[in-house]
């Protein structure tokens, strides 16, 4: 069954207009969709304000001696300001929803050569999210006027699916993409391509907060940097890249470093300093090893991601800075949440994209792309072509892509092991008796470090050099053994609260008054040690 032709549009309040008979010697463009032999409308819905109704019952009459077939339905919209985006759009939205399309016996052109650019936009809108479930009509004048001559139409059907090569050139940007996040190793991983396949997705249009996890050097700070470039490459970011270490930072150092300080804020202040959210301005903050992170600054940068402003320390003005925030870590902070050493609201707030990224151990099949990419940058570096022979090739993916291959370093040690052979290859040429020394080399890398003798292990080596032997001497083993548990726990810890709340983990819930470094700074006060002399 043909379906019968809507025309939905504006009136064109210049290009429509015109009296007497001279009005049919010009181009009007509502008037000729009704004059082309091979398009006959059925009905015509005309959008006017109330203002050019007198306009629109002049077409319409026109309309009817042209086209008497055509059932002509003045539309009036309650338009203050044709040109306000939000009145415009909200007229006709209102007017769509109380529409009673009938898609089983009728098609919809939508007409946009008319009406103000605003109509026009907000008619695009309406077809491309489908509220209006029909199809573009632009109209054109004839190239030489003529009486009679409605000149040219042309149909746009917004569903990109009936575009073959528009959507393969889509598709080809969105590997291209990839391609990019992976610098372009063709790696062969599933779990890991579908990965990137969603932070491409992820990168490209969401400014939320992204978590990396994964052990170290499984490329999380690359992954970041790529992401920051392919946004900036889409004209989504203006401002810069910046990047830190979290466990790098301690003391009034980690504050000022990531908000800055004012002049005298602390000793050794001596000037002004922005600090990285700032300088993170319109682009992209990546927090490595957040985790690593004390309570307080915790607490800050909740803020400053939440509300994109902040205090410097010692000033009392807030400033501003609208940044898009990554973090990685190698650590599970569900974890370090239970135990109290990372804040749940931040973690909440930091998570809503989280991506797992696995070691090179668990991409066994990913090693061979991977050498290839690092062989030929290191070529690049060291000014000459270098390969493997086939039998060393074949011998070095045996052992990386085997069980005993630890990769503890992840890409870090596969970058330094593919360097030190492209650096030791004579003639540019590696052979089996480079690979095989180097293989011997990363055995003794990964191979457990073993105790110099029994005390070894318990750390009273460490407490004999804090203590003295005399003192030593005057402990018993139970408490030489706790004590040197404690400081163990102390010289891993951040500050003296965050090593009492470990070690106090189970009594300090049962106390009303809780006061965790006091306990500890007591404690080892009993064996005559300060905080200072372990951290």
């Amino acid at each position: 069954m043909t379906k019968s032709k809507v025309v939905i549009g504006f009136i064109g309040t210049q290009l429509d207009a015109g009296k007497g008979a001279g009005r049919w010697e010009k181009w009007r463009p509502t008037v000729s969709l009704a004059q082309h032999e091979d398009v006959v409308v059925r009905r015509m819905e005309l959008l006017h304000t109330p203002s050019h109704a007198p306009l629109a019952a002049q077409v319409k009459a026109d309309l009817a001696a042209v086209s008497p077939e055509t059932d002509v339905r003045l539309v009036s919209l309650e338009i203050g300001d044709p040109w306000d985006f939000g009145e415009v759009y909200g007229a006709l939205y209102d007017w769509v929803q109380a529409y009673r399309f009938r898609m089983e016996r009728e098609e919809y052109w939508v007409h946009i050569t008319t009406g103000t650019h605003v109509a026009q936009i907000c008619l695009f809108l309406l077809v491309e999210s489908r509220r209006i479930p029909g199809v573009l009509a632009q109209t054109a004048p004839p190239r030489r006027q003529r009486e009679g001559d409605p000149g040219s139409y042309a149909l746009i059907d917004l569903d990109l699916s009936r575009y073959d090569a528009l959507a393969q050139r889509f598709q080809a940007e969105q590997r291209d993409a990839v391609d990019f996040l992976k610098s372009g190793i063709a790696t062969r991983n599933p779990a890991f391509n579908a990965l990137i396949e969603e932070v491409e997705r992820v990168a490209v249009r969401s400014r939320a907060p992204i978590l990396f996890t994964g052990p170290t050097g499984a490329g999380k700070s690359h992954l970041a940097r790529r992401m920051y470039e392919l946004k900036k490459s889409r004209h989504q970011v203006g401002g810069g890249f910046a990047e830190v270490n979290c466990a790098t930072l301690r003391g009034d150092g980690a504050a000022s470093t990531l908000f800055g300080h004012r002049k005298g804020a602390f000793t050794g202040a001596a000037a002004d300093r922005a600090g990285l959210l700032r300088s993170a301005h319109g682009g992209v903050l990546f927090l490595d090893e957040i985790g690593e992170l004390g309570l307080d600054e915790q607490a800050m940068l909740l803020k400053a991601v939440e509300e994109k402003r902040f205090y410097p320390m010692g000033s009392d003005r807030e400033v501003e800075s609208d940044f898009q925030l990554i973090a990685g870590t190698n650590r599970d902070l569900r974890v370090e949440v239970a135990h109290g050493r990372f804040r749940e609201d931040l973690f909440a707030r930091i998570n809503l994209w989280s991506y797992q990224l696995p070691g090179l151990a668990q991409r066994p099949e990913d090693i061979e792309p991977n050498v290839d990419h690092l062989l030929a940058r290191a070529g690049e570096e060291l000014g000459r072509s270098v390969r493997f022979s086939a039998e060393a090739r074949q011998g070095y993916l045996r052992y990386a892509q085997s069980q005993e291959a630890l990769w503890a370093g992840n890409f870090r040690d596969l970058s330094a092991s593919v360097v030190r052979l492209a650096t030791l290859a004579e003639g540019g040429r590696i052979g089996l008796a480079l690979v095989e020394a180097e293989i011997a080399r990363l055995r003794w890398l990964w191979q457990p470090a073993q105790p110099t003798g029994p005390a070894g292990a318990d750390g009273l080596p460490e407490l004999e050099a804090l203590l003295g032997p005399a003192q030593m001497d005057a402990l018993d083993l139970f408490d030489r053994l706790q004590l040197a548990a404690v400081v163990r726990v102390c010289r891993q810890s951040r500050s003296l609260s965050d090593a009492g709340r470990q070690l106090f983990q189970a009594s300090r819930t049962q106390r009303t008054a809780v006061n965790d470094a006091d306990r500890l700074r007591k404690y080892l006060g009993r064996f005559g040690l300060a905080w200072d002399r372990l951290s």
